[in-house]
């Protein structure tokens, strides 16, 4: 990660940084090794007893959810998350917006509750948190709403970001945060797991427009904003070849520009999951109407006329 202290070895970003910069962090590479090790133990004994489990789901866990975290926080964007703007706001996206929803489309919840002992301490333990008062509190949809809008707004308005720079500590609680605050936020929207929180199709298409004109207004304020946001910091490092002002205005054009195009994604995302539910909501009932003409053809006598 560089920082204001070796500005002097800061090279020019390019694409090809984005490769020659990576670097292993042993923690959080460990831990997205163990999820990534974890899920597939679990498909692994799904397929022993000869169940199936889609590998749509593998990929979005895999790929879109540990792949994307892993991009952006061991990849060469973590190197210059600190000297450019506008790859913090990338790493920013992608960690509340984009790994949530495909870490959500991995299902774990259900592959956890597929695979456990039914008997079981871990599955007994994870049963107890999902119905646990903590975490329907968590998930009452307007409370992840307000934490997923209000954060950014309080990150870049206030001091937390700047303390963010100074603070490796601070640093890596606001990358969690970004996670956990879109966990939070999409999971119950349009993920697949039966976790509380979970509302009717249409409130979720409700939801999901309101965040829309939000994230619009937080990129087009950091944009035309005259202040440069974490002045002391970006000043200090004396870049010649960035400008803080034009990457803060970049910053805010992709915070307005993917934070609406990921949003009419999940839009799309949330009609087609309403709409495979209205089919097998119409399957049933067939299935059901057509039981009870099959029983009523049975116990009643058919009507013979006379010749």
């Amino acid at each position: 990660m560089i920082t204001a202290s070796a500005t002097d070895s800061v090279p020019p970003f390019t694409p090809l940084r984005l490769i020659t910069e990576a670097s292993f962090d042993p923690v959080l590479g460990t831990l997205l090794i163990l999820a990534a090790g974890l899920y597939l133990w679990g498909v692994h004994r799904l397929r022993v007893r000869g169940h199936h489990w889609s590998t749509v789901r593998t990929v979005a866990w895999l790929g879109g959810g540990l792949g994307s975290i892993a991009v952006v926080t061991l990849g060469g964007a973590a190197a210059y998350e600190e000297t450019l703007f506008s790859v913090h706001m990338v790493q920013h996206m992608v960690l509340s917006m984009v790994a949530p929803v495909f870490l959500a489309l991995g299902a774990p919840v259900t592959l956890a509750l597929r695979t456990l002992p039914g008997r079981g301490a871990a599955r007994r333990g994870l049963l107890a948190t999902l119905h646990s008062r903590v975490v329907r509190i968590l998930t009452f949809p307007l409370i992840p709403f307000a934490i997923f809008v209000a954060s950014p707004f309080a990150l870049y308005f206030t001091g937390w970001y700047a303390a963010t720079l100074d603070n490796p500590w601070v640093h890596e609680a606001m990358h969690l945060h970004f996670l956990l605050a879109g966990c939070l936020f999409f999971w119950p929207l349009v993920g697949l797991d039966p976790v509380p929180g979970r509302v009717s199709h249409p409130m979720r298409m409700l939801i999901l427009v309101a965040t829309l004109p939000l994230h619009a207004i937080l990129g087009l304020t950091i944009m035309n904003q005259r202040m440069l946001i974490a002045a002391d910091h970006y000043q200090a490092l004396n870049l010649v070849w960035s400008d803080p002002v034009s990457e803060q205005r970049v910053g805010g054009g992709l915070l307005w520009a993917s934070g609406d195009l990921v949003g009419l994604i999940m839009l799309g995302v949330a009609a087609y999951q309403w709409m495979r539910a209205s089919e097998r909501e119409a399957a049933r009932e067939d299935r059901h109407l057509d039981r009870l003409e099959d029983a009523g053809g049975m116990s009643t006598p058919r009507y013979d006329p006379a010749p």
